[in-house]
């Protein structure tokens, strides 16, 4: 069992709560394993990725990460963000975002968003970029374009997918007022 009392909670997303991860939260593992099994599909890792390598991609590269966490105790969704690029592009961020099969359709996706352009705000970023947006990944393309992201590019045969091979890749920005 999981104590929130240990979290500092940022806000209720429908059934769930999103807390910032601190490395020393028991929690760890749970998010590293749900890095490991939830992302496949759509993320450039590879299916086979360690433990250690999704600890460092999910938890110690970005800025900030957070979870949110279902009545069953369970993680259901998760976000990092970071800079996108260092030093002259750092104003700009970049998020990754994950879903369980069982939170997909609940909002939990958009109230990760909306979550993560105040987090992002809060933490000084003007912009938001999505470098890898998967072209057959229309659910995240529609969700994306709703919260107000445009598509600035596309990137040709830049993922390749395992059940339709090499597909687009867009890149996807919004600007974020203050």
């Amino acid at each position: 069992v999981i104590s929130r009392s240990k979290y500092r909670c940022f806000m209720f997303l429908f059934l769930f709560l999103v807390f910032f991860f601190q490395a020393e939260d028991g929690i760890r593992d749970r998010l590293v394993t749900g890095v490991q099994t939830c992302a496949l599909p759509i993320y450039a890792y590879p299916p086979e990725i360690s433990e250690e390598d999704a600890h460092k991609v999910w938890i110690e590269s970005p800025k900030e990460a957070y979870v949110a966490i279902g009545k069953d105790n369970k993680i259901h969704g998760t976000y990092y963000i970071k800079a996108n690029q260092p030093a002259l592009g750092s104003h700009v961020c970049n998020c990754g975002y994950i879903v369980s099969e069982t939170a997909r359709g609940t909002g939990l996706a958009t109230s990760m968003c909306e979550h993560s352009q105040e987090v992002a705000k809060g933490l000084g970023f003007i912009a938001m970029q999505y470098n890898l947006v998967v072209s057959t990944n229309k659910n995240a393309i529609r969700l994306w374009k709703k919260l107000g992201f445009h598509i600035v590019g596309s990137l040709p045969k830049a993922f390749k997918s395992k059940s339709a091979g090499y597909v687009d890749a867009l890149i996807m920005y919004k600007e974020l007022l203050t």
